[in-house]
């Protein structure tokens, strides 16, 4: 080819690369930006980039949708669920990346302008005095130009099919590498627009200081000058503009600050934060959840700006309470101090409050948990213990004035907020032996004392493992059940239905399941599935007889995982129980304190008075 054919060719070349670069953009399109027709993998575009990925989705499901919330990512545990309750609405969380209040502004014009819109929540952040109509990536933080007055469609659509193709292929990879669970990758809940906060809802939390050791974050705020918050009157303006437009088309508006981690703070200038939040006063009426006792406990947060879906919760109950009485809010364990509804008439002094600084005292209620298995004269081991040692273990306990609780009292401590006494302390059992109602249930009568008992369904009432001829240590059945729930000194939950196998007695079985745990080769998918039809299962057997809820199970042998936790979690399950030694830190309104609790085995060789000493520390 000689040099004038060359140089013709070359612009075709060009076009030819540029025609792939944007059909292979287009196909795998991993920011959303055309609907994603292809992949429909919108929780990964969304990570990319949830400005524009989000009005993709809307353009395809707005019609199931009729509110939303907007703002930045705190945004994120605003309840949809509890909102759709409370509202008798169908909730989208438009939650964007330091979303700033130029950002929310126009995609409510939008959405009053095409959709149709009942309620809009808006969440108005410390940080969006810092920033205004940034768009610092053209990629990852532009807004969908139908959302967007000033950009046209082919400034739109050219930055995204010209984009560097490693996006592309990069989603095409990580498909291969999706699972069950949200991955960094993945992180947004398709259907509700929220993060998919699966494994965070599930995390087991215990004292302060095991969760400051696993969340260095919060030992070290700031480091850096405190900044000023110079956007603080732009963003007035638009938060001002976004309750006009409300106003002209009959749009409910909640307007609301969520929390603020009292350290963070140091980040800025204190009367920049006051001049912050009063100016928001001028301009609107909103919930106040910034500053309360909340901001102070570590554990309500994760990270520097983002709190737990329960705090969400939480904020819904307190509106509810002024606004909406006949909602039944999940949490009501409230402190007096959360949530304010603050307007133009608040006094200034209001404004210039903080929350007390963080200390490293452990506010939690510290609750052990004791466990039992089989009583029996012939003693061997740690699971048995014989009736004397029994008897003199519950007489010292009482001694002692341990006061014993149920598990309906540990959660409503939680949740409710009711009191429990001092010295409270949960006793419980395994597998559910016959000597458990022959041996155990009188020594309790006699010093009335709670205990739960954690079955096995399968094995409720059986001299013999299951439907085979091996013989095995008996277990009580319904009448005695029925006796001892009867009594309300006892109670009966789940320590699976058949997921506690004998190897031996599996007769030809290849993938016996001695614990919880997922098997060799197994997927995620399969193994949820399992899970879930076993506590199903353990339900279905516990509670036509005792009448009472099964919201608890204790793993056995202690072997669980994440995709275990998130599979309980969705039938249900609301206190879980782990055989690791130590004593609980439980903490009202986190519910993540009843997960994967430790217990303290009982045995023939416990010495009682080291054991109470020990616990009185």
């Amino acid at each position: 080819m000689n040099a004038k054919k060359w140089v013709l060719s070359l612009p075709v070349i060009v076009l030819i690369l540029a025609a792939l670069l944007a059909g292979f953009n287009y196909v795998t399109d991993p920011f959303g930006a055309f609907g994603d027709r292809f992949m429909q993998w919108f929780s990964y575009d969304e990570t990319n980039n949830p400005r524009a990925a989000k009005i993709s989705y809307l353009e395809q499901h707005h019609d199931e949708y009729d509110s939303y919330f907007l703002g930045c990512s705190s945004t994120s545990s605003l309840p949809t669920e509890s909102f759709n309750e409370m509202l008798n609405a169908k909730f989208y969380n438009l939650i964007m990346y330091g979303a700033d209040m130029k950002d929310c502004e126009k995609i409510a014009n939008y959405l009053i302008d095409n959709y149709t819109v009942k309620n809009l929540v808006l969440n108005v952040y410390l940080d969006n005095g810092l920033t205004y109509d940034d768009e610092s990536n053209k990629l990852t933080h532009s807004l969908h130009y139908k959302t967007d007055p000033d950009m046209s469609a082919l400034s739109y659509y050219s930055r995204f099919l010209l984009a560097d193709p490693r996006y592309g292929y990069q989603k095409l990879v990580n498909k291969k590498k999706d699972t069950l669970m949200p991955q960094s990758f993945d992180v947004f809940d398709e259907q509700t627009g929220a993060y998919d906060k699966r494994v965070r809802d599930v995390e087991p939390i215990g004292s302060t200081a095991d969760y400051l050791n696993a969340y260095p974050v919060f030992t070290n705020y700031p480091n850096h000058e405190p900044l000023h918050l110079y956007k603080t009157e732009a963003c007035m303006q638009s938060v001002a503009a976004i309750r006009k437009v409300c106003e002209e088309n009959g749009v409910n508006l909640i307007v609301l600050t969520a929390p603020v981690y009292t350290d963070y703070y140091k980040n800025f200038y204190d009367e920049d934060i006051t001049n912050f939040y009063e100016s928001l006063a001028k301009v609107t009426d909103y919930w106040d959840f910034s500053s309360s006792s909340v901001s102070s406990e570590p554990r309500f947060f994760y990270d520097s700006t983002h709190f737990r879906n329960n705090i969400g919760e939480m904020m819904a109950a307190r509106i509810a309470e002024k606004e909406y009485p006949d909602f039944t809010p999940a949490i009501t364990a409230i402190p007096s101090d959360f949530g304010t509804y603050v307007t133009a008439d608040t006094p200034h002094d209001y404004f210039t409050q903080r929350p007390a600084p963080r200390t490293d005292d452990d506010t939690a209620v510290q609750v052990p948990v004791l466990t039992w298995h089989q009583l029996t004269e012939e003693v061997s081991g740690s699971a048995t213990i014989s009736p004397e040692t029994f008897r003199k273990q519950i007489q010292a306990l009482s001694d002692a004035g341990c006061n014993t609780i149920s598990l309906e009292q540990l959660r409503d401590y939680v949740y409710n907020g009711t009191p429990l006494p001092e010295k409270p302390i949960v006793l419980t059992f395994d597998d559910g032996y016959l000597s458990n109602y022959e041996d155990a249930f009188p020594v309790l009568g006699e010093y009335n004392m709670k205990a739960t008992i954690f079955a096995i369904g399968v094995s409720i009432g059986k001299d013999t493992y299951k439907d085979t001829d091996h013989a095995m240590t008996p277990h009580f059945g319904a009448a005695e059940i029925q006796e001892m729930v009867d009594s309300g000194l006892i109670s009966i939950q789940s320590h699976t239905y058949d997921m506690h196998q004998w190897p031996p007695f599996e007769d030809g079985n290849d993938r016996v399941r001695e614990t919880l745990a997922q098997l060799p080769g197994e997927s995620d998918e399969d193994y949820e599935a399992a899970v879930r039809a076993d506590i199903q299962q353990s339900q279905q057997a516990i509670e036509p007889i005792t009448g009472e809820k099964v919201n608890a199970l204790s793993y056995p042998e202690g072997a669980y995982g994440t995709l275990t936790m998130d599979a309980l979690r969705s039938q249900g399950i609301e206190l879980t129980f782990t055989t690791q030694p130590g004593v609980n830190a439980v903490v009202q309104g986190l519910p993540q304190t009843l997960y994967s609790m430790h217990r303290i085995t009982m045995t023939e060789d416990t010495n009682m008075d080291e054991f109470l000493a020990e616990l009185a520390k």
